[in-house]
Parts: C-alpha cells; structure tokens; sequence
C-alpha cells in the first residue's frame, strides 16, 4: 500500500480535533478523517512533544456523569455547569470537523479535471 503524503495543515487539524474531542479515542477520530489511528496517534505525539506537553496530563479521560437530579441548588448548578462545559466541546468538536470537510471540498474540487 503506498504512503499518503498528508499536509502540514491537515494534519493539524487532525490533532486540534483529536485533542479537543473530550474521550475521544485515535481510532475512532482516524476512522472519521480516514487515515491510519497509528499515523494519527503519530501527528499527536509529535505535537505534544513539540508543545512541551506529557500525554498523561494532554487529554484526560471522559468525566463521570451524574444521572440523578440533585435536590441540592449548588449541585444542580454544578450538573449544568459540566453539561454545559460537554455541549461547548461537542460544538468546537463539530466545527473543527466542518472546517476540516470544507478545506478538503476545495482541495478535491480543485483537483478535478472534468
């Protein structure tokens, strides 16, 4: 199978969607972009090292949720506080994936020769 030569640009995007993907795992962010999780996983420790930044303090894993509505104030406002604090990564999550789609629409739009 030939190597893909991949930009610098795309693959970082590829690593600012992975790291601001909360439990986000190589494999299921390299399914998305359709690349190697072993490449992705490369293109992250890279950039960490490059950052200065220890993997185990990079990206923690996914927080626990409570399920049950506290009858506390306090801790009803800390449940919407983190759910909050979910949905906004979830919606960088989903704008970084746009902008990789649409910088990959004009690369293959140019490329066409119809």
């Amino acid at each position: 199978m030939a190597m893909k030569d991949y930009s610098d640009e795309f693959k970082a995007d590829a690593v600012a969607l992975y790291e601001s993907t909360p439990g986000a795992t190589y494999k299921s962010i390299a399914a998305d972009l359709g690349v190697n999780r072993a490449t992705l996983r490369e293109w992250v420790l890279r950039d960490r090292e490059r950052r200065g930044v220890t993997a185990a303090i990079a990206k923690p894993g996914p927080q626990p949720r409570e399920a049950v509505p506290s009858a506390d104030p306090d801790e009803r406002v800390r449940q919407l506080e983190a759910r909050v604090a979910e949905l906004e990564a979830s919606e960088r999550k989903l704008a970084t994936e746009r902008d990789i789609l649409r910088k990959a629409a004009k690369y293959f739009a140019g490329e066409t020769n119809w």
